[in-house]
C-alpha cells in the first residue's frame, strides 16, 4: 500500500516535511514577488506566526531558501531577506545572459521535432495570454507569468545538460524578482510578444547568432527598465531630503 508523505513516518517526519515544504513554496512566492521588504529581518517567531507552522519546519524553509540565495544568514543572528542594487542587477544580468547563451546554442545545436514543437505551442500559447491582470489592469497576469517561464524553459531545454537548466531556472527566479519591483506601465506596453517570437523564429531557423543576439536584447532591455526604476527611486530619495522639501513638511 501506498502512502502519502505525510503518512510515511510515525514519528510525523513525514508531516513535517510536508509542513516545511509548504512555509518554503508560501515564503518563497512572497521574496520573489516582492510582498516582503528587502533588508528585513525574518525571526522564526514572525515567520511561524504568518504562515501557520511550527519552528522546526519553519526553520527547514529558511535553510532552503538561504541556500538558493534569496535569504542572507548571520551566524546566531537569524535570517534577513537579501537586498536589491542595481550593481546586482547588472551582474545578474551578465551572468544569466552568459549561461542561457550556451544553452540556447547547445539546444539549437541538438534540436529536435519534438523541442521545434514545444517551442512553437509554448510561443503560442504566451501570444494568446493577457500580460494584464483581468482582476487588476495595473498589475501582471500570474497566469502570463508561468507562460512567460514554460517559454524560457522550453527554449532550452535541448541542452543536453540539467545541470546547465537547473543554474538557468535559479538566474530567472532572481530576475523576476527585479522585473516584479520594476512592475509599471511602461513596461507592460513593450511588445514584449514580438521580442519572443523573434527568439524563437531565429531557433527554429537553426540561427544560433540570431536567437542569441535576440535572447541577449530581451534581457538587457528588462534590465535597462528596472535600472530606470533604481535611478527614479533614488532621485525620488534626493528629492524628499532636500531642505525645501523638509522645510515644508
Amino acid at each position: 500500500m501506498t502512502y502519502g508523505a505525510a503518512n510515511l513516518n510515525d514519528d510525523g517526519t513525514g508531516a513535517k516535511s510536508t509542513l516545511a515544504s509548504t512555509v518554503y513554496h508560501q515564503l518563497r512566492d512572497d521574496l520573489l514577488g516582492g510582498v516582503l521588504e528587502t533588508e528585513s529581518k525574518l525571526r522564526v517567531e514572525w515567520v511561524v506566526s504568518k504562515y501557520g507552522a511550527g519552528a522546526s519546519p519553519v526553520r527547514e524553509a529558511l535553510n532552503r531558501l538561504a541556500s538558493e540565495g534569496l535569504l542572507g544568514r548571520h551566524d546566531q543572528r537569524g535570517f534577513f531577506i537579501m537586498p536589491v542594487s542595481a550593481a546586482e542587477l547588472e551582474e545578474l544580468t551578465r551572468t544569466r545572459c552568459w549561461l542561457e547563451e550556451r544553452a540556447l546554442r547547445e539546444s539549437i545545436a541538438h534540436r529536435t521535432a519534438e523541442w521545434e514543437e514545444q517551442l512553437v505551442l509554448a510561443l503560442h500559447r504566451l501570444g494568446r495570454a493577457s500580460r494584464l491582470s483581468p482582476q487588476n489592469l495595473a498589475s501582471l497576469n500570474p497566469d502570463w507569468e508561468k507562460l512567460h517561464r514554460t517559454f524560457h524553459r522550453a527554449l532550452i531545454s535541448a541542452c543536453r545538460s540539467h545541470w546547465l537548466v537547473g543554474f538557468c531556472d535559479q538566474l530567472s527566479d532572481h530576475a523576476y524578482r527585479y522585473r516584479q519591483m520594476a512592475n509599471d506601465r511602461q513596461s507592460m506596453e513593450r511588445d514584449d510578444f514580438a521580442e519572443h517570437r523573434l527568439i524563437t523564429e531565429c531557433a527554429l531557423d537553426g540561427n544560433a547568432d540570431g536567437a542569441v543576439q535576440a535572447l541577449v536584447d530581451h534581457y538587457e532591455l528588462t534590465a535597462a527598465m528596472c535600472m530606470e526604476r533604481f535611478r527614479q527611486g533614488e532621485d525620488a530619495k534626493v528629492t524628499s531630503s532636500a531642505p525645501g522639501q523638509r522645510a515644508r513638511r
